[in-house]
């Protein structure tokens, strides 16, 4: 089941939910809205592979905004930093998002238990559009779970992205094959 709003507002009180920056008008009747951070990155080479860590580079969206453009993988951020400590937090695009033809992700919208950090978002367009650093990008929604985490995703030592940073994160598949 996914939590109301009245529901996510008791969650925020006891902080088994913490959402910072907080904002009461970013709520709806069952999510919380997020947005695009000041930073981007893109790969530095042209051909990945899931076997080396491929760097990225970072940079700020200026004031008058950035052209995303088809075909490249934008890696941005959450202004958002959130912490879910026992719902299962699901973080999915806006519809004015998605009617302007951007996808926030292209496979990792569910987050664990025990995240705490910035989301990522792997940023596609279908054509050049324009995007401003703090504008509505997402929507968390936070379904309930059954029984009792063994360990949550910040207690792991195999976890990937347990380095809060408010740059966005690269992916980290090579640490597989280690």
């Amino acid at each position: 089941m996914i939590l109301t709003d009245k529901q996510i507002l008791t969650e925020i009180k006891n902080r088994t939910i913490i959402i910072s920056p907080f904002n009461r008008k970013n709520l709806g009747s069952n999510s919380y809205d997020v947005h695009l951070g000041k930073y981007l990155g893109i790969y530095k080479n042209k051909i990945l592979d899931a076997k080396l860590h491929n760097k990225v580079k970072h940079f700020q969206i200026p004031k008058e905004g950035f052209i995303l453009e088809p075909h490249i993988l934008y890696l941005g951020v959450t202004t958002e930093y959130t912490e879910t400590h026992k719902r299962v937090p699901f973080l999915e695009g806006k519809s004015s998002i998605g009617r302007l033809g951007i996808d926030i992700h292209a496979t990792a919208g569910k987050g664990d238990i025990g995240f705490c950090n910035y989301w990522t978002l792997e940023i596609s367009v279908k054509h050049p559009v324009k995007v401003y650093a703090g504008m509505p990008i997402g929507q968390l929604i936070y379904f309930e779970v059954n029984g009792e985490v063994e360990i949550s995703y910040n207690k792991k030592k195999s976890a990937k992205y347990n380095h809060r940073s408010k740059l966005p994160k690269e992916s980290m598949m090579w640490k597989n094959f280690k």
